[in-house]
């Protein structure tokens, strides 16, 4: 399936909001694009709709997701990009 790998890079662009829009609103940015509900209703969607292209989206968006926390990138808070819900990620 050839659009899975453009849409994880589209989740992943979303790492540059810090730099185009300021901290605040790039993170806000990002926790918007890595946060469960979207892609659990594509999940849902592709799965009720018999939608295969929804369901593999959803699919590769969750488990983007997962990789990016077990990594320890958490959802960022306004004061810059390495602060996560999870931890310090300065390094």
């Amino acid at each position: 399936m050839s659009f899975a790998a453009p849409r994880h890079l589209t989740i992943d662009s979303s790492i540059a909001g810090p730099a185009l829009a300021g901290k605040k609103v790039g993170a806000a940015l990002y926790n918007a694009a890595h946060w469960y509900i979207p892609p659990l209703a594509l999940i849902a969607w592709g799965m009720a709709g018999h939608a295969p292209v929804a369901l593999a989206v959803g699919l590769v968006w969750a488990a983007h997701i997962g990789l990016d926390r077990a990594l320890g990138y958490g959802l960022k808070y306004a004061e810059g990009f390495g602060m996560t819900h999870l931890e310090s990620i300065r390094r």
